[in-house]
């Protein structure tokens, strides 16, 4: 696999840096590069021991995009991001891939596996130099004391896509997937069809940004446990900005209900409170995160984060970071620092009920 995806690459960067039949055609070659030397620690745990020392990719990515003028402001477009592992020597197509229209005066129609609802936040503590796991969205986006994912905590797959232009500050992105966990499987097996949609409405200028964001989800089957159930999902987020600051929020409430009986199996509410100051090459950057106790499961699994971090800029596309995340949770919750025991970390980051998982982190980005 990874010998065809790097002839892959090679045959684009051809594509890339040749003369091209059509000259309104183009393909261009950007990413970045993101590893971290990072101190993970489980607190209130059992383990031994219940720390270690690693050095992580940092969900480094290339991207391939394609642009073709079609004329009358209409142009042809498309996207592939790849994933290397860095560390590990990996590289996998788990991207946010497309192909589509794009149209200056009526918006874009996309097809592909799209970032949809669980981004929506106004935090940019992972961008540059800041480490990926600090961000809120290890509280906000998952439900059952920090088990399940809403919108699968990254791409959704079998997606067609409309993201509006800015019409007076105004737009509208909506987004339905005809099976939002995997491929379709439908014909012949006698079960319930999943779908998803998504819509986001917002208002904004130059300085803020205020919005909103529905998910509604069944997959395949479905079934009557948090994990396999009917998702809804309603978010509020904002920002404004001002000289070097930037404040927002963003509010969240996820419910999951069972696929056969509708009895309720998730219902919990998060909350995040971002902040940020930038001048010079240096930007500081911190969030204070909360999600309430779920009212549909018997027991405290609420949960608390707070995280901080340092970017310091050497150009305009290398920068060096240091990063403070932590993670409280109740005695039944287990929310975790994101991808912290996935492919941006190791399987041993698991976190177990009442532990409390919190990271150090020195980071070097690189764009290209």
């Amino acid at each position: 696999m990874r010998k065809i995806l790097l002839s892959v690459f090679c045959a684009a960067a051809s594509v890339a840096v040749s003369t091209a039949a059509d000259a309104e055609s183009s393909v261009s070659i950007s990413g970045y590069l993101k590893m971290s030397v990072e101190r993970l620690q489980l607190g209130d745990s059992a383990k031994s021991p219940s720390g270690e020392t690693r050095v992580a990719d940092n969900s480094s990515r290339i991207y391939f995009r394609v642009t073709e003028d079609l004329g009358s402001g209409l142009a042809a477009i498309g996207q592939l991001e790849f994933r290397p592992g860095i560390d590990s020597g990996t590289l996998t197509a788990a991207g946010a891939d497309y192909v589509g229209l794009q149209s200056k005066s009526l918006g874009a129609i996309k097809l592909g596996r799209l970032d949809l609802h669980y981004f929506n936040e106004p935090s940019e503590i992972r961008s540059r130099a800041g480490s990926y796991k600090a961000s809120p969205v290890s509280l906000l986006v998952y439900a059952g004391g920090g088990g399940t994912a809403i919108a699968n905590d990254g791409r959704t797959p079998n997606v067609v896509a409309y993201e509006s232009p800015r019409w007076s500050g105004f737009s509208v992105n909506g987004a339905y997937s005809s099976s939002p966990a995997g491929n379709e499987a439908d014909i012949g097996s006698g079960i319930r069809s999943g779908r998803a949609w998504n819509v986001v409405p917002s208002f904004g200028g130059e300085n803020f940004l205020v919005g909103y964001s529905y998910w509604s989800s069944k997959n395949d089957a479905g079934g009557d446990t948090v994990a396999t159930g009917d998702q809804r999902s309603d978010r509020l987020f904002g920002w404004y900005r001002w000289s070097g600051f930037k404040v927002g929020i963003a509010w969240d409430k996820s419910k999951i209900k069972g696929a056969t009986t509708g009895a309720e199996l998730s219902n919990r509410t998060a909350w995040s409170l971002p902040v940020q100051y930038s001048w010079g090459r240096h930007t500081v950057y911190a969030h204070y995160t909360r999600a309430g106790d779920d009212k549909a499961i018997a027991g405290p699994d609420g949960a608390k984060m707070w995280a901080v971090a340092y970017n310091y800029d050497l150009s305009k596309r290398t920068a060096i970071g240091l990063t403070y995340a932590k993670i409280r949770n109740q005695s039944g919750a287990f929310y975790n620092l994101d991808n912290s025991a996935g492919g941006n970390g190791s399987p041993s980051g698991a976190v177990a009920p009442g532990e409390d998982p919190s990271l150090w982190a020195f980071t070097l980005f690189h764009s290209f």
